[in-house]
């Protein structure tokens, strides 16, 4: 939207994810929660049958690809299709994976043809999608594929998890640990700060980021006594980063990097493997946690849980992972406008 234009509030749009999961029943209490201008792709029958046995209030509207409507509070716009196979709670289908896939693909179509601001994921179940031929490790790989350019020219997506009391991205996500020390490089590291330093300003509006890096041994190191990784590969990639203009501090013990007042002292964290940004990001606040892409040409968010097939169609679980995901991925649209001289509304 140009400057000046009239303001108008942020086009989402949630993706269907596994349907054997809880995904369309989150995605149905979000709405009756008070959460508005959402969109999906899905088979609006079903969604109304999941409305009307979970006892949740929620209109379903039917909506074509171009609409750009608001919608009233309350209603869910609906783009129609359908599932090959009956979605039954629970059991996942492998022939339900085309469709699963398709829906990525065309969100991300209406997202680059202008007809939506954002993305929110639902999550997949991979092992459905994987026995159907899926060459992907996961939604993130995926997604980064289909935002490659028009030259080829390959995306480097970066994940970052939140909540309200930290950010935090992990430079190796899922590979066996023994496999975690090749994966560490001052070049990995510098790429992971960069995208980490340029989305901290542009989607969450912080305009000179700080960014502090855990170390990888215990203590970070001991100086060299307990490992050296941080002296050889995390230390130059700070430095380079310093010299860029870009805050960065580290290489921090991980250990006391993520009580009360150490939080102060960052606006996001980088962290050497998996669990090192997991643990503490899901224990500070495990309900209300977001996964972010940073790195792709779009906004994508998703609730930081998984398809829950155990609890799908007992309409227990929480919603409020997801209703997180929608929130961050609002004010980062909004975030970005203002970063690129645009203009949003408010709700």
């Amino acid at each position: 939207m140009l400057a000046g234009a009239p303001p108008r509030p942020p086009r989402l749009l949630v993706t269907p994810g596994e349907p054997a999961g809880i995904g369309g029943e989150l995605l149905l209490k979000a709405v009756a929660s008070g959460e508005r201008n959402l969109w999906t792709i899905d088979d609006p029958d079903r969604l109304e049958a999941l409305a009307k046995c979970g006892d949740i209030d929620a209109v379903i509207t039917t909506v074509g690809t171009s609409h750009t409507d608001t919608l009233p509070l309350g209603h869910l716009g609906v783009i129609p299709m359908i599932w090959p196979d009956e979605v039954n709670a629970g059991v996942p289908s492998p022939k339900n994976a085309p469709q699963i896939i398709q829906a990525i693909s065309d969100a991300v179509s209406m997202i680059k043809g202008g007809k939506a601001d954002a993305m929110i994921t639902n999550p997949i179940q991979k092992a459905t999608l994987t026995a159907a031929g899926f060459a992907h490790p996961g939604h993130t790989e995926y997604l980064a594929e289909l935002d490659r350019g028009a030259d080829g020219e390959e995306k480097y997506p970066v994940m970052m998890l939140a909540n309200a009391a930290l950010r935090i991205t992990p430079l190796t996500i899922h590979v066996p640990l023994r496999d975690v020390f090749a994966l560490i490089t001052p070049e990995r590291i510098i790429k992971t700060l960069r995208l980490m330093a340029n989305g901290l300003m542009m989607d969450f509006g912080i305009k000179t980021p700080r960014i502090a890096v855990t170390g990888l041994n215990p203590h970070a190191g001991e100086s060299g006594t307990l490992g050296d990784e941080e002296i050889n590969l995390i230390m130059p990639a700070i430095h380079q980063l310093n010299e860029e203009g870009i805050i960065v501090t580290g290489p921090h013990s991980a250990d006391t990097l993520f009580f009360e007042d150490r939080r102060q002292e960052y606006d996001a964290v980088l962290a050497m493997y998996h669990d090192q940004a997991l643990i503490p990001v899901k224990t500070l606040d495990f309900h209300h946690g977001v996964n972010i892409t940073m790195g792709l040409s779009f906004i994508r968010t998703s609730p930081d849980h998984g398809t829950a097939l155990d609890q799908a169609g007992r309409f227990t679980a929480r919603p409020d992972s997801l209703i997180a995901a929608i929130t961050m991925a609002r004010q980062m649209v909004k975030n970005r406008a203002d970063f690129m001289g645009l203009s949003y509304a408010a709700s």
